[in-house]
């Protein structure tokens, strides 16, 4: 029985061995290739810009007209997602409201500096820039304004401040050589005591003593002020042919207005702060036929002026009041140095403000080395029909006006070449002919414009 059953297991035994043998040898699984290594993102820094300028008051459309040149700039940054030591960098914009106040500057400069912002554009006013840069250059943070034009902001000695427009030393200069040319022999000064208006008056007077004009009167007022019939009945008595105004549009649309309504005859001009549509709409029929300047070429000169003008404009739904494009070109200058530099920090970027070399929309922004701009030059213009028209440029802008006409030239000459072009197709000989004669002229006028600078 037991061989029996020993001959059954040995079966059975040899059965299942043969049936394992049978079998095929299962595959073993393949491993799946390893995914590519997701790449490591890049770190992303925050630069906070402070900005600075009235935004209520009777100076309120101006600081508004800084903002959006700055926040103009910022967008444009940010849309070409800037790399700056190795990290993605998102400009921001800290704006506050110093109500054009000196003390209400410092303490909104404090409160930028207690933000730990990376640099300061602006402030607006040289009343409220001058306290303000004491407490940047104690921080060590890099300010440029695009508008304060008294010379002691720069002259105070700190590494700190820069601006992008002439100061008032150059406009005031300008201004009193400009009077003198009109052919009037005795001036009066009015001043808003403020470190912008009274500088640039102080200025202005010093030019136009020296190009042989007598001041016959000297009176101030103040920036909140709307009257001026009393300082303006004594300016009467003295018979002046010209009356110049430092101070801002506020107080310069009206003073113009009561001028007209005493029956006072003398021109007005004023610097910067009254080159706006403002003064114009506040003067009314006043502002008619009187001057105005403002640091640089006019956009529709420049380059890149036109350009800026439609990007401002749709945007922002409104013309340019004043200062927009200086300050556009600050915040760039700032991110420009920040690039060379490659870091947002303060202390690594400030040397490389100083050795900047850029194309702005307003000049070929340089800074000498007080943190003034090269070469300011200064354009007066005259309004007319609610309009400001371009007169003519002093100062330092004898390149920069040779170059804006050489531009115009070559413009010409591509017009005149398209000119060609369309009447080969459409108007036979004849309009060739004609367009060839354009084309020479044009050239001609590039080639003066050339000598004559």
């Amino acid at each position: 029985m037991q061989a029996k059953l020993s001959v059954v297991a040995l079966s059975v035994a040899a059965a299942f061995a043969l049936a394992a043998c049978g079998q095929k040898e299962e595959p073993k699984p393949v491993a799946a290739p390893a995914a590519p290594a997701a790449p490591v993102a890049k770190p992303e820094v925050v630069v906070k810009l402070g900005h600075a300028a009235p935004m209520t008051g009777p100076q309120a459309h101006l600081g508004k007209d800084n903002e959006n040149g700055a926040a103009l700039a910022i967008e444009e940054l940010n849309a070409k997602g800037l790399e700056i030591g190795g990290a993605k960098v998102k400009f921001e914009l800290l704006a506050e409201d110093d109500q054009a106040d000196p003390k209400q500057g410092s303490i909104v400069a404090q409160k930028l500096v207690d933000a730990k912002v990376n640099g300061v554009i602006g402030h607006l006013n040289s009343g409220t820039t001058i306290p303000a840069s004491k407490l940047y250059a104690d921080a060590g943070i890099p300010q440029i304004s695009g508008s304060a034009t008294n010379p002691k902001y720069t002259q105070q000695g700190f590494k700190t401040a820069f601006r992008v427009m002439a100061n008032d030393v150059q406009q005031g200069k300008a201004l009193g050589e400009f009077a003198a040319k009109q052919g009037v022999k005795t001036v009066a000064v009015v001043d808003d005591r403020t470190a912008y208006g009274q500088g640039l008056a102080d200025e202005f007077k010093k030019a136009a003593e020296a190009a042989g004009l007598k001041v016959v009167a000297s009176e101030f007022t103040n920036d909140k002020a709307t009257d001026f019939k009393a300082i303006l009945t004594k300016i009467k008595s003295k018979k002046a042919e010209l009356v110049f105004f430092g101070g801002m549009d506020a107080q310069g649309g009206p003073m113009a207005k009561q001028m007209k309504e005493l029956g006072i005859k003398a021109k007005f001009l004023g610097g910067d702060g009254v080159c706006t549509p403002e003064f114009m709409k506040l003067g009314g029929e006043a502002a008619e036929g009187n001057y105005c300047s403002l640091p640089g070429m006019p956009l529709e000169k420049l380059a890149k002026g036109p350009e800026f003008k439609d990007k401002f404009v749709k945007k922002f739904g409104t013309e340019i009041q004043l200062y927009a494009p200086y300050v556009y070109d600050a915040v760039m200058v700032m991110a420009d140095s920040m690039k060379r530099a490659d870091s947002v920090d303060p202390a690594k970027y400030l040397p490389a403000i100083g050795q900047t070399k850029y194309d702005g929309v307003t000049a070929m922004i340089e800074f000498d080395e007080f943190g003034d701009l090269k070469g300011g030059a200064i354009s007066v213009y005259q309004y007319k029909g609610g309009k400001l028209e371009y007169v003519e440029t002093l100062g330092g802008g004898a390149v920069a006006t040779a170059q804006a006409e050489v531009k115009e030239a070559v413009a010409e000459v591509k017009d005149a070449a398209k000119a060609v072009a369309g009447a080969a197709a459409d108007a036979g000989k004849e309009a060739v002919k004609a367009g060839a004669e354009a084309v020479k002229s044009a050239a001609e006028a590039t080639k003066a414009a050339v000598e004559k600078k």
